[in-house]
C-alpha cells in the first residue's frame, strides 16, 4: 500500500524492496496480486503506472517460479542465452517528462528497468546474429536491416536518456558503437572486437521522507577527475602549467599500479562474494525443501495422532502408538521452527551480501573508468607504434623497388639487342602494311559518306523539331483565346443569371403589390356599410378558411424553394397569387358570417379577420424587400386563419338542415304518449296484481306477485328515465338552437328528432304490449324489447355536452332501468322454475288415464333419445 499510492512521486526503493523480498519469503506472488486486485487501477493513471513498475521489479528480482534458466534481470551467459535461443525487444520511445518535478521522476523512474534490459537484449541480438550468420548471409539480408532499425533506435533512446541528469544518479549507461558503424555481422572477426554493454545501477536511497523513519544520509558518487584536479590545484597552486603536467603524469605513473591492485581486489570480491551469494541461494532453496518436507511430515504425523485417538482409548499397544506419534510431531515441530530460524538468518544474510555487492559494483563502475581511460592512452601509443612500423615497412619497400629496377635496366637492353635482330623482319612486316593502308582508305571513304548521309538526317530532324515548336506556339496562344473567351462567357453568363434573379424578384414584389391590393380591399369591405348586409353560413366560411391553410402550406414550401434558386419564382409567384385570393376571400366571408352570428362571436370573428388582414400585409410586406426576404414567416397568418375556422365550426349547426317543421310538434306529442303509456301500464299493473291475489293461490300467488311486482319498479324506473330524457332534450334545445326558435332546430336536426320520435314509439309500444299477454314467456320477451328500446331512447337523447348536470341525471336513470329489467328476467326465471318443480311432483289432480298418458309419452321420448 506504501508503494502504490495516488500521490505523484516515484516509490520507496526499501518498499519495492520489502515486496520483492515478500515474494522471495512466500515463494510466490500470490500475496502481492490477492492485494493489487483491489487496487483502482482502470480509474487512477498514477496507480497503474506504479503498478507497472512495481510488476516489472518483481519480473526481474523476484522469486522465479516459472522460467529457471534465464532469471528475471536476464543475466544469462553467453551459453544459456545460445541453447535457449529466444528473445525480442521492443522499441521504447523516450519520455520527455521533466526530471526536476516529482511529476516527471514518477513517469522516468520505470525506465531504469528498461534500460537494464535493453542491454540485455542487445548483447542477445548480437550474439544470435553472429551464430546466425555462420549459414549464408544472403538469407538474413531482412535480420541485417531490421536489427540496423534496432540499434539505431536503442542508440538514439540511449543518448536521449544520458543527456538527462536524472539517470545520471541511478544508472550508468553503457557506450553502444557509433551509428555509423554498427556491428558487421558479414566479418567473423567482428565478434571479437565486440564489447557486451554493461550497466552499472548504484545502490542508493532516494527521498527518505517517512516520519517514523530516521533520515538516511546520501551517498553519491561524484566524479573522478574534479576531485582530483581540486587536489592537484590546492597542491600546486604556484607552479606554472607545464610543470603541473609533470607532477601529474608523475602521480599518473604512480597511480596505474595502485589502480590495477585496486582493480583485481575488486574483481576478487566480486567472485567471492557472487559465489556466496549463489551458496546461500542453494542453502536457501535447501532449507525450503527441508521446510515443505518438514510440513508434510508434519501433518502426517497429525493425522496419525487422529487416528489413534479415535481407537481404542484401552489398547496399550495404541497408547504407546500415540506417545511415540506424539512426541515425533513435536520434534518435528521442533525443527519445523530451526528451519524457520535459520530461513530467517540466511534472508537477513542474502540482503546484505546483495548491499555489499551493489557497493562492490559501484567501485567496479568507478575503476573500470579509469581503465577505459588508460585504455584510450594505450591505444594512442599502438597508433604510434602502427605509424612507425609502416614508415619502416615503406622503406623496406623502396629498397626492393629500386632492385628491381636495375633488374629492369638489364632486361631492356637485351630486348634492344633483340629488336635490332628483327628490323629484317619488320621491312617485310611494312609491305604488308601498306597493302592494309589503302584498304584503310577505302574503308575511310565509306565512313565519310555515311557521315554525309547522317548530317542530312540531323538537318531534317531539325527542321521536324522547329515545325513541332512553331505548331506548339500557336496552340498555346489558341489554347489562351479560348480560356479567354471562356472567362468572358463565364462573366456574362453571371451577369445573365444575377439580372435574372433581379426579373425574378421584380415580377414577385408585382405579384406582392397586387396580392396586397386584394388584402386591403377585402380589409376595406369589413367596415363598408353596404357590405352589413351580406350574410354567409358558417361551413362555407370552414371551407374557404381549410383552403386557405392549405395555400399557406403551399405558399411556404416555394418560399423555401425560391431561397434555395433564386432563379425561379414562378412557384412563389402563383403561391402568393392563390393565397391572397384565398385569404381575401376568407376575410371577406368572416365579416359575412359575423352578420347572422351572436353579439360577442361576431365581434372575435370581425377582430380575429382584421388580424389576418393586418398579418397578411406584414406578410406580403417581408416578401417585398430583398433584405427582410429570409426572414418572411407565415406563421401568424396561420394562427389567426386557424382562429377563424375554430370560430366558424363553433357557429355550424349541430346537424343538417332538415325543412320539416312539423318534427317538433310530433316529439312532443310521442313524448306525451310516451308518458301516458307508462302511467297506464302502471295503473293496470297494480289491478291485475289485485286481480292475481284474488284467482291464484300456492305457488302461482307467489310467482305472480313477484313477477308482477318487479314488471311495476321497471315501469316506474322508465318513467324516471323518460322524465331525465325529456329534461334533457329541453336544454339540448335551448342550448343547441342559437338565434333560431325551437321548432328551427328540431327542423335542422331531422336524424336526432326522428331518433326520438322512434324511441318514444317504442317505449309506448312495449308499455302497452307488456300488459296485453299474460303468458310469462311472452311477458320476459317484451320486457327485453322495453328494455333495449328504452336504451336506444336515452343513446338518441344525448346531445348535450359531457358536464352537464342532466346528463349525469339521465346515465343514472338508464342505469336503474336496465338493474329492474336484470331483475324482471330473474323474477320470471325463478317463477318458471317453481312451476315446473311443482308441477312435476304434483299428481292429485290428475286421473289415472292421464298418469298412464304421461308416461307413455315419457318412454317414448326417451326411445327417441
Amino acid at each position: 500500500s506504501k508503494a502504490v499510492t495516488t500521490a505523484e512521486t516515484p516509490p520507496k526503493d526499501k518498499h519495492v524492496r520489502n515486496i520483492i523480498m515478500g515474494t522471495h519469503k512466500e515463494g510466490g506472488a500470490t500475496a502481492f496480486w490477492s492485494y493489487v486486485l483491489n487496487l483502482p487501477l482502470s480509474s487512477n493513471s498514477i496507480v497503474s503506472w506504479k503498478f507497472c513498475y512495481l510488476v516489472h521489479k518483481i519480473l526481474r528480482d523476484g522469486h522465479r517460479n516459472v522460467h529457471k534458466v534465464i532469471p528475471g534481470n536476464l543475466e544469462a551467459s553467453d551459453e544459456t542465452l545460445e541453447k535457449e535461443a529466444g528473445s525480442d525487444m521492443n522499441k521504447v520511445e523516450a519520455n520527455q517528462a521533466k526530471s526536476t518535478t516529482p511529476a516527471g521522476q514518477c513517469r522516468l523512474i520505470p525506465l531504469i528497468p528498461l534500460i537494464q534490459d535493453c542491454s540485455f537484449l542487445y548483447h542477445f541480438c548480437v550474439r544470435l546474429l553472429f551464430k546466425l550468420h555462420s549459414i549464408s548471409p544472403d538469407v538474413l539480408l531482412g535480420h541485417r536491416d531490421r536489427f540496423r532499425d534496432l540499434f539505431m533506435s536503442l542508440t538514439q533512446f540511449f543518448d536521449k536518456a544520458r543527456e538527462m541528469e536524472f539517470f545520471k544518479t541511478f544508472i550508468q549507461i553503457p557506450d553502444l558503437p557509433d551509428v555509423s558503424a554498427p556491428p558487421n555481422f558479414l566479418r567473423a572477426a567482428a565478434l571479437a572486437e565486440y564489447k557486451k554493454p554493461v550497466v552499472v545501477t548504484p545502490n542508493e536511497e532516494h527521498h527518505e521522507e517517512e516520519e517514523d523513519v530516521e533520515p538516511q544520509p546520501e551517498f553519491r558518487e561524484a566524479s573522478q577527475m574534479p576531485q582530483v584536479w581540486y587536489i592537484v590545484v590546492r597542491r600546486y597552486g604556484t607552479l606554472k602549467f607545464h610543470q603541473l603536467c609533470v607532477v601529474l603524469k608523475r602521480e599518473l605513473d604512480v597511480l596505474k599500479p595502485e589502480l590495477q591492485i585496486f582493480k583485481n581486489e575488486a574483481q576478487r570480491c566480486v567472485t567471492e562474494l557472487k559465489s556466496q551469494v549463489n551458496r546461500l541461494q542453494a542453502e536457501v532453496e535447501e532449507q525450503r525443501t527441508h521446510k515443505q518436507m518438514a510440513m508434510v511430515e508434519n501433518e502426517h504425523l497429525r493425522m496419525e495422532v487422529e487416528a489413534l485417538r479415535s481407537t481404542n482409548v484401552a489398547n496399550i499397544g495404541a497408547q504407546i502408538g500415540f506417545k511415540e506419534a506424539d512426541g515425533r510431531a513435536q520434534a518435528a515441530e521442533l525443527r519445523f521452527t530451526q528451519l524457520k530460524e535459520r530461513h530467517a538468518e540466511l534472508v537477513s544474510s542474502h540482503a546484505d551480501l546483495m548491499k555489499k555487492n551493489t557497493e562492490t559494483v559501484k567501485i567496479m563502475s568507478s575503476t573500470k573508468q579509469e581503465h577505459d581511460d588508460l585504455q584510450r592512452a594505450k591505444y594512442q601509443l599502438e597508433t604510434e607504434l602502427e605509424n612507425l612500423r609502416r614508415e619502416k615497412t615503406q622503406k623496406l619497400e623502396i629498397d626492393r623497388l629500386k632492385r628491381d629496377l636495375e633488374s629492369t635496366r638489364a632486361e631492356l637492353t637485351q630486348a634492344n639487342n633483340i629488336l635490332q635482330s628483327k628490323e629484317m623482319s619488320g621491312t617485310q612486316l611494312n609491305n604488308t602494311l601498306a597493302g592494309l593502308q589503302v584498304e584503310k582508305e577505302g574503308l575511310l571513304r565509306m565512313m565519310r559518306e555515311q557521315e554525309a548521309e547522317l548530317k542530312t538526317l540531323r538537318q531534317q530532324t531539325h527542321l521536324q523539331q522547329s515545325s513541332l515548336e512553331q505548331e506548339r506556339q500557336r496552340s498555346s496562344m489558341e489554347l489562351g483565346g479560348l480560356h479567354a473567351q471562356l472567362q468572358q462567357q463565364a462573366s456574362r453568363e453571371s451577369q445573365l443569371a444575377q439580372k435574372l434573379q433581379e426579373e425574378q424578384f421584380c415580377l414577385l414584389q408585382c405579384a406582392v403589390v397586387e396580392a396586397e391590393g386584394i388584402i386591403l380591399d377585402a380589409v376595406a369591405k369589413l367596415d363598408d356599410p353596404i357590405h352589413v348586409r351580406c350574410i354567409s353560413s358558417p361551413d362555407y366560411l370552414v371551407n374557404r378558411a381549410e383552403i386557405t391553410l392549405n395555400s399557406i402550406d403551399k405558399m411556404q414550401q416555394s418560399h423555401l424553394a425560391y431561397l434555395g434558386n433564386s432563379n425561379d419564382a414562378s412557384g412563389l409567384l402563383r403561391a402568393v397569387t392563390q393565397f391572397s385570393h384565398l385569404a381575401a376571400d376568407t376575410i371577406v366571408n368572416g365579416s359575412a358570417t359575423s352578420h347572422s352570428a351572436p353579439v360577442d362571436q361576431a365581434n372575435y370573428l370581425t377582430d380575429s379577420c382584421r388580424d389576418c388582414a393586418n398579418h397578411c400585409l406584414h406578410f406580403l410586406k417581408d416578401l417585398k424587400i430583398q433584405a427582410s426576404l429570409q426572414r418572411a414567416d407565415p406563421s401568424a397568418i396561420r394562427y389567426t386563419v386557424q382562429r377563424i375556422l375554430a370560430v366558424g365550426q363553433d357557429l355550424r349547426p349541430k346537424g343538417h338542415d332538415v325543412l320539416k317543421e312539423e318534427l317538433g310538434s310530433m316529439v312532443d306529442k310521442e313524448m306525451l304518449a310516451t308518458s301516458s303509456a307508462i302511467e297506464e301500464a302502471v295503473l293496470r299493473m297494480d289491478e291485475i296484481l289485485s286481480q292475481a291475489k284474488k284467482d291464484n293461490t300456492g305457488v302461482k300467488l307467489e310467482v305472480n306477485q313477484n313477477i308482477l311486482g318487479s314488471c311495476s319498479d321497471l315501469m316506474k324506473a322508465v318513467h324516471m328515465l323518460v322524465t331525465a330524457a325529456t329534461d334533457l332534450q329541453k336544454d339540448i334545445v335551448e342550448g343547441g338552437r342559437g338565434a333560431a326558435t325551437v321548432t328551427e332546430f328540431y327542423a335542422k336536426n331531422s336524424c336526432w328528432t326522428e331518433g326520438l320520435i322512434s324511441a318514444s314509439k317504442a317505449v309506448g309500444w312495449g308499455a302497452t304490449q307488456n300488459m296485453d299477454y299474460q303468458n310469462l314467456n311472452t311477458t320476459e320477451f317484451l320486457w327485453h324489447y322495453c328494455k333495449h328500446d328504452v336504451h336506444a331512447q336515452k343513446l338518441s337523447s344525448v346531445k348535450a355536452d359531457r358536464n352537464n348536470k342532466k346528463l349525469n341525471t339521465l346515465q343514472q336513470a338508464s342505469r336503474h332501468v336496465n338493474d329492474m329489467a336484470a331483475v324482471v328476467v330473474t323474477s320470471t326465471k325463478h317463477g318458471q322454475q317453481q312451476i315446473s318443480d311443482h308441477g312435476l311432483m304434483d299428481f292429485s289432480g290428475m286421473s289415472l288415464i292421464k298418469l298412464k298418458k304421461e308416461e307413455m309419452e315419457a318412454q317414448v321420448r326417451l326411445t327417441c333419445l
